[in-house]
């Protein structure tokens, strides 16, 4: 028994983070997400693009002004500022500095979706698009979201998230800068092969009419929000050349907070999206669902204490091919917990990144479980601390 579960285990994890990319790019050889197509030439459909911002007084000069530089048609943009609940200058000086946004604002705070969902009855154009306030857009952001468009099977468009890396990082901001890389390749294969699986709330798009209001109490808003219009048979595509660039998390206590706060909103995305769990009738996008997502949230993390429970027994009965891998995972950890200490000593050891981010990922899903059944995360979450 201890050697099936160590061998599950170890097959299950090294799926997750290792065979599915590698599956998928071979299924995808040769294949590109997005095909240029003659009906995307001079498409320029009308777009509304919604920003929520809660207390930003000391950045949304420069989202303002970012925004003012995107290149698109004037007439077909309509820029909305959602800043409902901030008590800081952050309406103020939309209004006064920028009048040529919209910026719409109530007192009360009600958490990030509910003004976007108030920003969105506001919004008078076919396509939405979505994006944080501390993020910097790129001023080709629109015409690359909506070239994908003119494919009537596209329902919805994933920007890329970039992370603005210094030469020398915190272990917690490379590994951020590292997975998102790693993150982004996956979407652009996921994309080449049928759909993107969760959008990133920095940057995102759909059409109006695919838009649906979600629960109250969402944690994953831009998750779920996306994959409910793959469930409907549209494929969410890729944009790359379409992205929100931003800092990393100050710290390791910052990015342990976003994470935790991920992973609970992840266990909740699975409950509310089970009927995607269904391989029937979405044989693709089902695939794709628990290969890239649902596994990372549930058996993934299960199997890391399993695994190494299961190696000491294997390993106390002598079996040196045993015995070797439990150092291999000792050692592992080990280098985790050395990173863990050093980074909060200030020294940078890039060679320690992977395993302390790692690590500190799949923790976070045990701590984002205990939150999630407890009913402890509030969508008024703080906004996660960034490097300068």
């Amino acid at each position: 028994m201890a050697e099936f579960l160590f061998w599950f285990g170890v097959v299950v994890v090294v799926y997750t983070y290792l065979g599915y990319p590698v599956l998928i790019t071979v299924l995808t050889l040769g294949k590109k997400g997005y095909q240029a197509r003659a009906e995307a030439e001079g498409f320029e459909p009308s777009v509304s693009l919604i920003i929520s911002a809660w207390n930003e007084a000391d950045w949304i000069r420069q989202k303002a002004r970012n925004t003012q530089e995107i290149d698109y048609p004037a007439d077909k943009i309509q820029v909305i500022f959602m800043t409902d609940g901030s008590d800081d200058d952050t309406p103020d000086i939309l209004k006064n500095e920028f009048p040529q946004f919209e910026t719409y604002h109530k007192p009360g705070r009600s958490g990030k979706i509910a003004a976007m969902e108030r920003g969105v009855t506001f919004a008078k154009n076919p396509i939405l698009i979505f994006s944080d306030a501390n993020t910097i857009l790129n001023k080709e952001v629109v015409r690359n979201i909506v070239k994908h468009y003119a494919d009537a099977n596209i329902g919805g468009v994933a920007g890329e998230k970039r992370i603005i890396m210094e030469q020398e990082e915190a272990a917690s901001g490379a590994g951020e800068g590292i997975y998102w890389k790693y993150e982004s390749y996956l979407k652009d294969r996921d994309y080449a092969f049928h759909s993107v699986v969760g959008a990133a709330g920095e940057l995102f798009s759909v059409r109006r009419d695919l838009f649906e209001n979600v629960e109250p109490d969402t944690l994953l808003d831009d998750f779920i929000i996306s994959l409910r219009v793959a469930g409907k048979g549209f494929r969410v595509a890729y944009a790359p050349d379409a992205y929100a660039s931003e800092r990393p998390s100050a710290d390791t206590e910052a990015e342990m907070t976003r994470k935790v706060r991920i992973s609970a909103g992840g266990i909740q995305s699975i409950v509310r999206l089970r009927y995607l769990l269904n391989p029937f009738g979405r044989f693709k996008l089902w695939f794709q669902y628990i290969s890239h997502r649902v596994l990372r949230w549930t058996l993934a993390p299960l199997m890391l204490p399993v695994i190494l429970l299961a190696n000491i027994g294997l390993a106390v009965e002598g079996d040196i091919f045993y015995v070797a891998l439990l150092a291999l995972q000792l050692a592992f950890y080990a280098a985790s917990i050395l990173g863990y200490l050093l980074e909060k000593k200030k020294i940078k050891l890039k060679v320690l990144f992977v395993p302390f981010y790692f690590s500190m990922m799949n923790v976070s899903v045990y701590l984002g479980f205990l939150r999630y059944i407890r009913g402890q995360q509030s969508v008024n979450w703080a906004r996660a601390k960034r490097a300068t």
